[in-house]
């Protein structure tokens, strides 16, 4: 199971998911470069007095359940067709995520506020180009196994 390369590929995918839930994404600032407030995936947190608003909730829904369904799809490795559907899955929500993100990001330049991306904004992407590959992987398996029962 773990030495299929498309596996490690959705392991890792995995990893920086679960990586991306517990790291903030970045933070606002104003013009003149005062931070405002820190992002996370579920919550903003006022720099000034420590508020918590929970407007980014649906980003941290997005992205949990997209680790969740990876995670699983690392355990379907005897029913190919389904683990490619579950990552086409997981591709078109990881779109949605950055969808989301850039929206909320919009709203908050729109009152004046600039964002300032952190490394851990980009696990998301990764996560889609380890899909990306994992399906590919799988696809050539199935591919393969075809080409052997024509075979017989």
């Amino acid at each position: 199971m773990i030495q299929r390369i498309q596996s490690l590929y959705m392991l890792v995918a995995f990893a920086l998911g679960v990586a991306c839930l517990s790291l903030p994404l970045g933070y606002f600032c104003t013009a003149e470069g005062e931070r405002v407030s820190d992002l996370f995936n579920l919550w903003m947190r006022n720099v000034e007095d420590g508020a918590i608003s929970f407007t980014p909730w649906a980003l941290f829904a997005i992205l949990l359940t997209t680790t969740t369904l990876t995670f699983i799809d690392i355990f379907l490795f005897t029913r190919r067709a389904l683990q490619m559907r579950i990552l086409v899955i997981c591709i078109l929500l990881l779109v949605g995520y950055y969808v989301y993100l850039g929206f909320c990001i919009y709203i908050a330049h729109t009152n004046g506020y600039d964002f300032t991306p952190r490394v851990s904004a980009a696990f998301p992407f990764v996560g889609i180009v380890l899909n990306y590959l994992a399906f590919r992987a799988i696809l050539k398996d199935e591919l393969l196994v075809r080409s052997l029962d024509r075979l017989r």
